[in-house]
């Protein structure tokens, strides 16, 4: 009866490192590196900076029409 118990908590034990693991991963996984760099700017039609200049440039240059 002592083996079964035993064993019973070396399954406990492992079910709880692994619990453990994966609660880490999730919070430090390589994931989490790439979020906490910010959003990163694929084109300059996605960065709201560059289209603000453009618009500015634009309004500051008479028309060539």
């Amino acid at each position: 009866m002592a083996k079964e118990v035993a064993a019973m908590l070396y399954v406990f034990a492992l079910i709880g490192a692994l619990t453990i693991a994966v609660l880490l991963w999730r919070a430090f996984g390589p994931d989490r590196i790439d979020t906490a760099a910010g959003r990163r700017v694929i084109a300059p039609d996605d960065d709201p900076e560059f289209l603000r200049k453009l618009g500015e440039q634009s309004k500051k240059r008479p028309e060539e029409e």
